[in-house]
């Protein structure tokens, strides 16, 4: 896969790039990242990006002229169109079930939002999709499209090394929230490990995490029980 980043803040990614899952999955040739400065696409010599809305309020508007520029440049780089998303708290929410959507592209162009935000003819005319990852507002895009960057690409094939963690975790294939986890020592200031995770009885043990899945998501998040209902009644 490769994700291409149009961002005024190409700073912010290094580190994440360059650690943990997002940089093995680079290393590991499945994922290709290229991160483009929006200022580079200008032609002023003050680098401008953005301007006054027409009508008056408060902020500023990103300007037509040099998104429209990268995002055409960036879609000649490679032979296939790349899918491009505009991160924005006015998008679809995002979830785990469109991180495995997004996953079967070859290309995304993710596009990081700033100040009050793109000029609307940019949104009709070159954005396929946008996206939101909360009812909140980020300084800017980055920040979450480095959220959608890392949910899709921990799914691609042979980057997590066991394919089943994506399985049995929080969302995965029941759409649950995973239930308790535990790990040595047995006994930890008078707190016991369950007896049943030590019997060996692996078919038991499942059964009992399974049941704590549906315990823990009917406390926290019943509304994805409610919506596995409601899928089941439309099949």
């Amino acid at each position: 896969m490769t994700i291409d980043f149009l961002t005024l803040f190409p700073a912010m990614l290094q580190g994440v790039l360059e650690s943990s899952i997002l940089h093995r999955a680079q290393k590991q040739g499945v994922l290709r990242v290229r991160v483009h400065d929006l200022r580079s696409f200008t032609h002023d010599k003050h680098r401008t990006v953005d301007d006054r809305p027409f009508g008056g309020g408060p902020g500023m508007v990103m300007k037509c002229e040099p998104l429209v520029e990268a995002i055409e440049f960036i879609q000649r780089l490679d032979g296939e169109k790349a899918r491009v998303i505009y991160l924005t708290p006015e998008g679809r929410k995002f979830g785990q079930g469109m991180a495995r959507e997004l996953g079967g592209s070859q290309r995304l162009l993710l596009i990081s939002g700033h100040y009050e935000g793109i000029d609307e003819r940019v949104r009709e005319g070159w954005i396929d999709e946008e996206i939101s990852i909360g009812d909140y507002v980020l300084t800017n895009g980055t920040l979450a499209g480095m959220v959608v960057m890392d949910a899709v690409v921990r799914l691609l094939p042979g980057v997590l090394g066991n394919e089943e963690s994506s399985e049995t975790e929080s969302f995965g294939r029941e759409n649950l929230l995973e239930g308790p986890q535990y790990t040595r020592p047995v006994e930890f200031r008078e707190r016991k490990v369950p007896e049943i995770l030590m019997t060996g009885n692996h078919a038991a043990i499942a059964a009992w995490r399974k049941e704590q899945a549906e315990k823990r998501t009917r406390e926290r998040r019943s509304d994805l029980l409610e919506k596995k209902v409601e899928e089941r009644e439309t099949l």
